[in-house]
């Protein structure tokens, strides 16, 4: 098989825990719709399984443990409500993606020495497993600067300290910068050498953690440019994390696309208009720093995906916008790049 693809950002144990296994066909999955009960929200069409990823030519993505908070988001009122469930919660999607992993679907990748090899074997071609680098959204999992040897020890070697705000710092919706243990936990990522995941972080927070010095880089971010909302990122933003040598990941959510969009209120977005937000931040920071962090089935279905997406092998699609020399940049090259050198 030839790899062809690194997707920055999949909620894959999260998912699972709320009854959408990977393992499933595509037929058997999408008879479990997303957000069905959700008050105000029609049920919404699933796509994120292993077959799919494979057949995508998937060789590495980073795998999130994720725990949302109770109450932060209308759209789903339970989740964690203090440090310790929040822990429990990630600690669950570690266990999934073991069992997983002694299953032979997917391959942890733990450190530098597993994610080379594995990109080795990826370009070498053949039938591989799944490539997992493990990336925590959300840091409210780790107790204090003092419990991240421990996420290490595990294989995180990324971290995303926001998603809504959290113990240690201002995130989408919820501005703020760095708490006084969001100041602590940059030491520690610095001296353990964490790379910070931008994605989500409230600019007051971004620029605070920016002095600590550590890799640097956004998975799931598109440009504010196109919608003016926090959960995106400014010009300058995107300017800093390509000084720093990082990759900007673009999601395929519409309403991280077009100022704007609705669901119900208008048809699906063209593809075309994902492609510009790629366009405007390679003119930022270059063609190599931009790559793809889809974050699909993370809360939203294809209903709220451009047009073109019904399945997730169609994200080729969108490397089809792009200009020839470098779409296999930014499907699998320019995040292949940055494992290798940062990871």
């Amino acid at each position: 098989m030839a790899h062809k693809l690194i997707d920055g950002h999949l909620d894959l144990a999260h998912n699972a825990l709320e009854g959408r296994d990977p393992r499933m066909s595509l037929e058997e999955l999408r008879r479990i719709p997303l957000l069905s009960g959700v008050p105000g929200h029609p049920p919404q069409t699933p796509s994120l399984t292993f077959a799919e990823l494979q057949a995508a030519g998937v060789g590495v993505c980073f795998g999130t443990l994720f725990a949302r908070k109770g109450g932060q988001w209308p759209l789903f009122p339970d989740g964690y409500t203090d440090a310790e469930s929040a822990r429990g919660d990630a600690l669950l999607s570690l266990d999934l993606y073991r069992r997983w992993e002694d299953e032979g679907l997917i391959r942890l990748l733990r450190d530098r020495t597993d994610m080379t090899t594995h990109l080795d074997a990826c370009e070498a071609g053949g039938e591989l497993p799944i490539g997992v680098a493990l990336l925590m959204e959300g840091a409210d999992p780790v107790r204090d600067a003092d419990d991240l040897p421990f996420w290490v020890d595990q294989g995180v070697r990324m971290i995303g300290l926001a998603w809504r705000g959290t113990r240690y710092a201002g995130g989408t919706g919820e501005p703020g910068g760095l708490t006084d243990a969001g100041h602590e936990l940059m030491q520690a990522m610095s001296d353990l050498d964490v790379t910070l995941d931008a994605s989500h972080l409230d600019d007051a927070a971004f620029w605070e953690a920016l002095p600590y010095g550590t890799r640097l880089m956004a998975t799931h971010a598109n440009a504010r440019r196109f919608v003016a909302r926090n959960r995106l990122l400014s010009d300058e933003m995107i300017q800093a994390i390509g000084k720093r040598g990082g990759v900007v990941g673009v999601v395929l959510a519409n309403y991280f696309i077009q100022e704007g969009w609705q669901l119900g209120e208008r048809g699906r977005l063209p593809l075309v208009a994902l492609a510009e937000h790629i366009q405007y931040i390679a003119g930022l920071i270059g063609w190599e720093r931009v790559a793809l962090g889809s974050d699909f089935d993370g809360g939203f279905g294809t209903e709220q995906l451009p047009a073109e997406i019904d399945r997730y092998p169609d994200l080729h699609r969108l490397a089809e916008l792009l200009p020839a020399e470098h779409r296999a940049g930014f499907l699998w090259g320019n995040w292949e790049r940055w494992l290798r050198e940062n990871y």
